[in-house]
């Protein structure tokens, strides 16, 4: 059979079937229009080893004398006893190439007849690079079958030395941490029962030091929302595998003759430029979607045909938390009005019960004793003013003080075959509530009834839905149910849509607890985090931003000193953390008067003025030798980089943030190199923020004069500011400065 060769800008994919298996023989850099033969690759046979040449299948398995971490774990189960079938022998079948949509396409059969097993693979390598991969098994046979894990690997090359992934908890989700590649298995497991804050969005591989921008990476991310493994597994014959699997409970997954279970897609990019290529891929597929681009209302006459932008959002949570007042909130919604806020979202506490956490999740109902007209008086105040009208909702979820608990606890999850309403254990409590079960059809439907009956009833343009608890014990009917409680909640989401396709829906999970591409297939954007600190803030977004473009990303201002951390920034450090993501506030914005206000009207004038490049172009980050500032930015042109015709002569081309996190180790930060720019076009450089004579000018800076181009700019190449760079001024920590790059 002959091999199959898929090709994109600067990545291309090899299989062989030269052992029978289906074998990725290359991952990685463009190989040209054409192949040698591939026999040239049989590798040697080392001594104390299996007789024959040992292949790392594209499902590794036992049956090929694979040691390392086998990708089909399962078993058939024959007269009610386990076990039989537990080591598969799949050969190839069939095998084809097409081109996709966007991309190159490929389709793989193996079987194993004896075993009763089939399984398909599916392969899309995407315009950008991007590589989509997952598997289907299907129980051929006249018995069950128990599958207990099916995951989707990929090869690296051997100068992959070095692993980054990351970690995090609550209000600090998506940090880095890097160790070397040694033999063995790194795996990082998510028992959650949704992505977690502590979820690796990325698995990275790379050449020593890989950097944003340089360096080999070969990277994955499983685009899945319940339990999951990611890992990397390096064999002593030198081969390493990275990939992912779903994490299925005990005998979660039974497959009857007949029966198929399709795994999560593991998403895959290479780059050759560091991680900023890996973004580059991601990037382009998110926004290569049908779905990526929001629709315009029927209204928005004049509007372009690529949809309307992603609004400025008042977030309602940190202005007043549980206090529904709705005087209050008018006065509020004025004031976000006169600001030129665009979305006015209603948080949490709107419904029947809720005047604290303790009570009320599940009784989707207007609470008439605070809304005698339910919510048509602030609806209407909302849209009046020109801005759309979002709601808080966390559908998932349960308090045992709620009507819907009192009236049917049998829908409440629980490890144990008896209902809560018959005895039955339940988990123990997180924030006071418990877990809908919505495996079972009853609770699914009354969910979706009363979601549909709000976004029916009321003009609500944007769901902010929460998830604010893991999902432990996870169970439905006595036996592990994540795995079909995840399929359930993704139904609701695509149901809803389906029957509400103009409304937006944000994926808020405790913050950042369920940031996937499983999740970004039927949201319109995450919630990074519930921590709006924008020093912490500076790091959430930008790893954040390794897989999720900045427009999927809610950041908003929030008050002055944060509620989470207690730390007090300046507006301009606030406003410009919060300018490189789909833009809002979560602060009681009645209070902001005089020059402050003035300048946060200002920088809601800057985001809607560059918006469109914002969330269309290249993602750029700077690596700086010093390690007390940031340099980070987004430069107009496609993700493969700018067009040959170059950008139109006084445009914005750039625009990028330099960032100071703490005090530096030197007196001055030096000449800091901007990279990303195109080297032969001109530009004028300058800082928009702060100016001199802005509220916070004399707190950002600490110097007695600053760098000669600072207060009136500079016209200079894109390879000298690559290659010799510009003097910085000396930031004071937690403080930033927003510059923008125009041709000339």
């Amino acid at each position: 059979m002959d091999p199959l060769y898929l090709r994109t800008t600067g990545t291309s994919l090899v299989i062989s079937f030269n052992s029978g298996e289906a074998e990725i023989i290359h991952w990685g850099a463009d190989l040209g229009a054409s192949l040698p033969d591939l026999a040239i690759l049989g590798e040697p046979i080392p001594h104390s080893a299996v007789d024959a040449t040992v292949t790392a299948g594209l499902l590794p398995q036992a049956s090929s004398s694979w040691r390392g971490r086998p990708a089909l774990r399962g078993h058939r189960i024959a007269d009610g006893v386990p076990g039989y079938d537990f080591s598969a022998r799949l050969r190839t079948t069939s095998a084809s190439s097409g081109s996709a949509s966007e991309g190159a396409s490929a389709a793989i059969l193996q079987a194993d007849p004896d075993a009763g097993i089939t399984v398909e693979t599916s392969i899309k390598l995407h315009d950008g690079g991007l590589l989509e991969l997952r598997h289907t098994l299907t129980n051929d046979g006249s018995s069950p079958y128990q599958l207990d894990e099916l995951a989707t690997v990929l090869p690296v090359a051997p100068d992959a030395v070095e692993l980054l992934d990351l970690t995090g908890r609550w209000c600090r989700e998506r940090h880095p941490q890097r160790r070397s590649l040694q033999q063995g298995t790194w795996v990082r497991t998510g028992r959650h029962g949704r992505t977690g804050h502590d979820s690796s969005l990325l698995f990275a591989a790379g050449t020593e030091a890989f950097g944003n921008r340089h360096g080999k990476v070969w990277a994955t991310h499983l685009a899945w929302s319940g339990n999951h493994e990611q890992f990397a597994d390096s064999i002593a014959d030198g081969r390493t595998m990275i990939g992912g699997s779903e994490l299925l409970g005990p005998a979660e997954v039974i497959l009857q003759p007949g029966g198929s279970y399709t795994t999560p897609a593991l998403f895959a990019a290479y780059s050759d430029r560091g991680l900023d290529g890996v973004s580059e891929a991601f990037y382009s597929w998110f926004r290569s979607r049908p779905h990526h681009v929001l629709p315009a209302a029927p209204a928005a006459a004049g509007k372009s045909s690529n949809g309307k932008a992603r609004p400025v959002v008042l977030n309602t949570w940190e202005a007043v938390y549980f206090d529904h007042d709705i005087d209050t909130l008018i006065e509020l919604a004025d004031s976000a009005a006169e600001l030129g806020v665009e979305r006015f979202v209603l948080d949490d506490g709107w419904f029947r019960g809720r005047r604290t956490d303790r009570a009320g999740l599940g009784d989707w109902y207007v609470d008439d004793s605070l809304w005698p007209r339910g919510l048509t008086p602030l609806v209407e105040t909302v849209t009046s003013r020109g801005m759309e009208f979002g709601l808080w909702v966390e559908p998932e979820m349960v308090n045992l003080d709620s009507d819907i608990a009192r009236e049917h606890p049998e829908w409440i999850v629980g490890p144990s075959a008896l209902s809560h309403k018959d005895g039955g254990r339940l988990p123990l409590e997180w924030r006071f509530q418990h877990i809908l079960d919505l495996v079972n059809p009853e609770a699914w439907q009354y969910i979706f009834d009363r979601i549909d009956a709000l976004l029916t009833k009321y003009n609500i343009s944007y769901l902010k839905w929460d998830q604010n608890r893991d999902l432990m014990e996870h169970g439905h009917a006595g036996r592990a149910s994540v795995h079909e409680q995840t399929l359930a909640a993704y139904r609701l989401f695509d149901e809803l849509k389906k029957a509400h396709p103009g409304v937006e829906i944000e994926s808020c999970s405790s913050g950042g607890a369920r940031v996937d591409l499983g999740i970004l297939e039927r949201t319109d954007r995450i919630w990074a985090s519930d921590c709006n600190d924008a020093l912490e803030r500076q790091t959430i977004q930008r790893w954040t931003g390794l897989v999720v473009p900045p427009e999927l990303v809610g950041a908003h201002i929030g008050p002055t000193t944060s509620h989470t951390t207690a730390r007090t920034h300046h507006l301009s450090f606030r406003a410009i953390t919060a300018l490189f993501g789909h833009f809002g506030m979560e602060w009681d914005v009645r209070e902001v008067q005089g020059a402050e206000r003035e300048q946060l009207k200002r920088f809601i004038g800057l985001y809607k003025e560059h918006r469109d490049l914002i969330h269309s172009g290249r993602m750029v980050r700077a690596d700086l030798a010093e390690g007390s500032l940031l340099l980070h930015g987004v430069v107009a042109g496609s993700p493969a980089g700018p067009s040959s015709a170059g950008p139109v002569q006084g445009t914005t081309a750039a625009l990028f943030a330099l960032v100071s996190t703490r005090t530096a180790f030197a007196e001055q930060p030096g000449r800091i190199t901007v990279p990303g720019l195109e080297p032969d076009r001109d530009y004028r450089v300058e800082a928009i923020f702060p100016l001199p004579g802005d509220a916070d000018y004399a707190h950002n800076y600490t110097q007695v004069q600053p760098p000669a181009w600072l207060n009136d700019g500079a016209e200079v190449n894109g390879r000298f500011l690559a290659e010799v760079g510009l003097p910085m001024p000396i930031l004071n920590p937690e403080h930033a400065v927003l510059l923008k790059f125009t041709t000339l």
